[in-house]
């Protein structure tokens, strides 16, 4: 019963969970992160798809200084503590969306856990920026390898899940034109046989 009310509304979660997460991302970028930056002269660890090294996250931190370490903890985490699951929310509801008028099911499962595993690695790295932020300047190599490997996956599965719901977009539309294509010869021949008896 879930499911199907589930179904029936993805278009409205899809648009909702869509328009939370941009507003967020919006306020991440504009305001949070582009303070972190500001007063860092270093770009935050959100925005290093390609990883950091203990030295970047040493002048980060440093960079930060108190103020702006504490700036992170109470301004930016909490905002990236609800964007990955909208979305990921977005992303299952876009390509749930679209898994209901094609044969693509396959496709829609692999989107759906690529979205889910790009939320979970968003989260580990967020933890990973609190204990640092935290034990600072007690650095953990470890602590900041493991974060700056759960950024990179995090960017590459978020890239992979919002290609797979593009993807899914084309061959929805695809599929759509097919079928319109497919009733519009029907009717004419199915009328042509009507006058011809």
């Amino acid at each position: 019963m879930i499911d199907g009310i589930w179904a029936r509304h993805l278009r409205l979660a899809a648009i909702c969970f869509g328009g939370l997460g941009v507003l967020i991302y919006g306020l991440m970028i504009t305001v949070t992160l582009a303070h972190i930056e500001a007063v860092s002269g270093e770009v935050p660890f959100d925005m290093r798809p390609s990883g950091y090294s203990p030295q970047d996250a040493a002048a980060l931190l440093e960079g930060l200084g108190a103020e702006g370490r504490r700036y992170y903890l109470s301004h930016q985490i909490p905002l990236d503590t609800a964007y990955p699951a909208l979305l990921a929310l977005t992303l299952v509801s876009v390509m749930r969306w679209f898994g209901q008028h094609m044969p693509a099911h396959r496709l829609v499962r692999v989107g759906i856990i690529l979205s889910v595993g790009a939320a979970l690695c968003d989260y580990i790295e967020n933890l990973g920026i609190v204990a640092m932020i935290l034990r600072w300047p007690d650095l953990s190599a470890l602590t900041i390898y493991a974060s700056s490997f759960a950024t990179i996956a995090k960017s590459v599965l978020t890239t992979a899940a919002v290609l797979t719901a593009i993807l899914l977009g084309l061959f929805t539309a695809r599929y759509r034109f097919r079928y319109a294509s497919c009733l519009a010869i029907s009717v004419p021949l199915e009328s042509d046989t009507g006058q011809q008896q």
